[in-house]
C-alpha cells in the first residue's frame, strides 16, 4: 500500500482571493515602489528614515496583513501542528538533512558551470547586517520567513495542489526562485541573474515538501527560519 501524506488544511474562499492580490503586490509592486513610498513619507514627516528601520515597518506591516488574511487558515494550521507534534517535528529534521545536503549538490552544479556569483540573499543579509543587527535578525529568521510561507507554500501550492501536486511543487518552488533574483535583473539590466533562480529552487521545493508530508504550515515556517538563521549565524561568525 502506497504512503499516504499528511492532509493539510484548506483557505477559505476570501484568504485566497485576498491572498491572491496580497500575493501579487508583495512578489511584483511592492519591490518596485517601496522606496518611493519611503520616499514620500520622508518629505511628509520631514524626516529621513534610516534603512534598518525601513526593513523593520515594512516587515512588520506586512506581517501584519498576512495575520488579518490568512488569520482563519493560521489557526487550523497551528492546531493541526500541535495535533501531530511528533510527525512535524521529524519532517523538520528529515528536511534540514535534504535541505543541505541537496543544496551542496546544486553548489558543486554552479561551480562546474563556472557561475561564481555569491548567493543573492546570504549578500544582501550580509550588507544588512553590519547596520541593523538585531533588525536584520529579526526579519530575517522571524518575519520573512512566516510571511513567505503563508504566501509561496500555504496560498500557492497549498491551492495549486488541489488540482496538481507535480505542478503545484514546480509553480511554488519557481515564483519563491523568482522572488530573490528578479529585482536584481531588472535594476541591473542584466537578465544572468536569472540563472541564479538555481540556487532557490532546492529551498523551495525543500519547504513545500516539509508542509506537503506534516499537513502543517509551521513545519515549513520554522524549516525557512532554521536555515535562514544558520545562514545568518555563518555571516555574522
Amino acid at each position: 500500500m502506497a504512503k499516504k501524506t499528511a492532509v493539510t488544511t484548506q483557505m477559505n474562499h476570501t484568504e485566497r482571493l485576498a491572498g491572491a492580490i496580497f500575493f501579487v503586490v508583495y512578489l511584483l509592486v511592492m519591490p518596485l515602489l517601496l522606496d518611493k513610498l519611503f520616499a514620500l513619507c520622508e518629505r511628509l514627516l520631514g524626516t529621513q528614515i534610516e534603512a534598518g528601520l525601513r526593513s523593520a515597518l515594512y516587515y512588520y506591516v506586512i506581517f501584519a496583513v498576512t495575520l488579518v488574511i490568512f488569520h482563519s487558515f493560521l489557526g487550523q494550521t497551528t492546531s493541526r501542528f500541535f495535533d501531530n507534534l511528533n510527525r512535524s517535528l521529524a519532517t523538520l529534521f528529515l528536511a534540514l538533512l535534504v535541505f543541505y545536503g541537496a543544496n551542496e549538490l546544486i553548489y558543486r552544479l554552479l561551480r562546474l558551470l563556472q557561475i561564481s556569483r555569491a548567493n543573492l540573499n546570504d549578500t544582501t543579509i550580509a550588507a544588512q547586517v553590519n547596520a541593523a543587527p538585531r533588525t536584520t535578525a529579526l526579519i530575517v529568521v522571524f518575519l520573512a520567513p512566516f510571511v513567505e510561507e503563508v504566501l509561496f507554500r500555504g496560498l500557492v501550492f497549498g491551492c495549486v495542489k488541489e488540482k496538481s501536486r507535480v505542478v503545484a511543487y514546480a509553480l511554488s518552488a519557481l515564483l519563491f526562485a523568482f522572488l530573490h533574483v528578479w529585482t536584481f535583473a531588472v535594476s541591473s539590466w542584466d537578465l544572468s541573474y536569472f540563472i541564479l533562480m538555481v540556487q532557490y529552487l532546492v529551498p523551495g521545493l525543500v519547504f513545500a515538501w516539509a508542509f506537503d508530508r506534516s499537513g502543517t504550515l509551521w513545519t515549513s515556517i520554522l524549516l525557512h527560519a532554521s536555515v535562514n538563521a544558520l545562514a545568518l549565524w555563518v555571516i555574522m561568525a
